[in-house]
């Protein structure tokens, strides 16, 4: 995979390249140090991740079926963390 900055990575390409560095610290001999890199480089993948998973949630809309049959469009409201429906 060509080197793209991490705030340049769509969702897909950083679970990808997530998927990678699990498998190169798994399947490699990797010292001490370059295994840190990895995984500081695999954590700023997981927040990048959860920063658009975050965005997308703010975009959702939900359909909701109407009284009369009809689809109404309404926001979607996201839940605050701590908080039940």
């Amino acid at each position: 995979m060509a080197r793209v900055k991490k705030n340049e990575y769509t969702f897909e390409e950083a679970i990808k390249r997530l998927e990678e560095i699990v498998s190169e610290i798994e399947d490699k001999d990797l010292s001490l140090e370059e295994s840190i890199l990895k995984f500081k480089e695999g954590m700023e993948l997981a927040s990048l991740c959860n920063k658009k998973l975050d965005e997308a949630e703010r975009k959702i809309n939900i359909l909701i079926k109407g009284e009369n049959g009809e689809l109404t469009e309404e926001e979607f409201a996201a839940q605050e963390e701590g908080n039940e429906l």
